[in-house]
């Protein structure tokens, strides 16, 4: 039978629309899983850096073609932060949970490596790490640090080539002239283009076990500072050159982290896999403050690493041919914690409730359907501390749904819903639906910080009381 599947806001023209997308399905059928995954995590780039976003600054057609051949996630949130969102996705924990440091993945946690492993799939990590030791032997309190993350040959992956696998003395160059880590081999290679060798082994990947359900994750270098040169630059043309850091290239990067996508949609097509393989396009925090972009004709300054709207507030875009509709712009809300959880799903199992998850999935969305229990908010707990380099960032808790962000400091914000921009209202200019929206986030924070806590965190409130306020801002 064929069945009304969602109802979604479409943002067009600066007009708001009601579209609904019909799936036809029998109600006796197995939901669609697809035979392979493929998840793409870009590096530092909010929602203002893509054309299907209202961006005006940079080039992104095969992005853009991804999310109207697919979904669009409208209020997808992330950590402002790579590290906290990388742990988060991989473990569908929220950070209060399993945060140890900045460039750390705790050893001994459940990512979606081991549980797509343990599903039977092949698994392929390629891109960037960093998570295993961050800080070089002379650094400042280096021990808290180094070589105390997971490795990647422990992270449940069959194979994978990254940048930044151990020590950040050994990391070397992300882009011109790469050094990765190619299944335990550490590998320095002159001329070629770090973001080109990832995809290239994607691709021979994926080509070699094409016969077997495939889960893939690619967290991108780009468009991460330094600001160099891409073979799209024509600075490119004097290797001299290819290291040069200036911020005039940040253009070039983005429009050749699109190029990528491009170059594995046309891989997957030639190979016969594109139909059947769900493609997610994600990003780990808002854009580098080194960069301002436009969208919908308004400036957006970049806020990597503050929890404001600009600095959590990111793309998500995906696309299965033979499972979701085409067109697809929904308001739900996702959050890292999310990813883990549906991709349980999606491939056909229920997580255990000892996996502790935070996040709840979305595969009914990513296949065109309503979802029957949408999230109603968002929590953020971020701390990028301990760390020196880290020492200047300020911990950050907050909720926030489709209207308002309450922080445990007791401020309360009114989001745009299609700009990352909030505005503080103040207190004496309260609405009742701004009294009622700060009790409701209050009280998901304080939900939210009950245990589990890691030993940190714990250590942390035992030390100095509730560190988020929430009762008293609630008030």
């Amino acid at each position: 039978m064929t069945s009304l599947a969602s109802i979604c806001r479409v943002v067009a023209g600066g007009a708001l629309a009601l579209c609904a997308s019909v799936a036809s399905a029998s109600h006796h059928e197995e939901p669609a899983q697809p035979r392979h995954i493929l998840l793409i995590m870009a590096d530092d780039i909010g929602i203002e850096g893509f054309g299907c976003y209202g961006g005006e600054s940079y080039a992104t057609p095969h992005i853009d073609k991804l999310a109207a051949d697919g979904i669009r996630f409208s209020h997808a949130y992330s950590q402002p932060l790579c590290t906290p969102t990388r742990v988060q996705i991989m473990t569908g924990k929220y950070n209060h949970r399993n945060w140890e440091s900045f460039g750390i993945l705790p050893q001994g946690e459940r990512t979606f490596g081991h549980v797509m492993s343990g599903f039977g799939y092949d698994t392929l990590i390629a891109g960037k790490w960093q998570l295993t030791s961050y800080d070089p032997p002379d650094f400042p309190n280096a021990d808290r640090r180094r070589n105390t993350g997971m490795h990647p040959r422990d992270a449940g992956f069959d194979e994978y080539i990254l940048f930044h696998s151990e020590h950040t003395e050994d990391k070397g160059s992300r882009y011109a002239n790469p050094t990765y880590m190619r299944n335990d081999e550490l590998v320095t290679e002159e001329g070629t283009y770090g973001e080109d060798v990832s995809v290239d082994y994607i691709l021979d990947y994926m080509d070699r076990n094409q016969d077997d359900p495939m889960f893939v994750y690619y967290p991108m270098a780009l468009p991460h500072w330094p600001a160099n040169p891409t073979p799209h630059s024509e600075a490119w043309a004097e290797p001299s050159r290819r290291l040069e850091n200036d911020q005039a290239f940040f253009p070039d990067m983005v429009e050749y982290m699109d190029t990528l996508i491009g170059r594995l949609v046309n891989g997957l097509e030639e190979m016969g896999l594109r139909d059947d393989t769900l493609i997610i396009f994600y990003s780990d925090n808002g854009t580098d403050k080194k960069n301002t972009s436009v969208m919908n004709g308004v400036e957006i300054p970049g806020k990597k690493s503050y929890p404001v709207q600009a600095g959590v507030r990111v793309p998500l875009v995906a696309s299965w041919p033979n499972g979701m509709p085409a067109g697809i712009v929904t308001t739900d809300l996702v959050d890292p914690s999310d990813f883990l959880p549906t991709f349980v799903e999606l491939a056909g199992h229920e997580a255990p409730e000892e996996w502790g998850f935070d996040g709840q999935s979305f595969a009914p969305q990513l296949r065109g359907e309503t979802q029957p229990n949408p999230r109603e908010s968002v929590f953020v707990w971020y701390d990028p501390r301990p760390g020196d380099d880290k020492a200047h960032l300020d911990r950050a808790v907050f909720a926030v749904d489709h209207d308002y962000k309450l922080y445990a400091d007791g401020r309360l914000m009114k989001i745009d819903d299609l700009l990352p921009i909030e505005t503080e209202i103040a207190a004496d200019d309260y609405t009742a639906a701004d009294r009622a929206a700060r009790i409701k986030l209050a009280t998901v924070i304080d939900n939210m910080m009950q245990p589990p806590l890691s030993p940190r965190v714990a250590n942390e409130v035992d030390a100095y009381g509730d560190p988020i306020q929430t009762r008293q801002g609630a008030k």
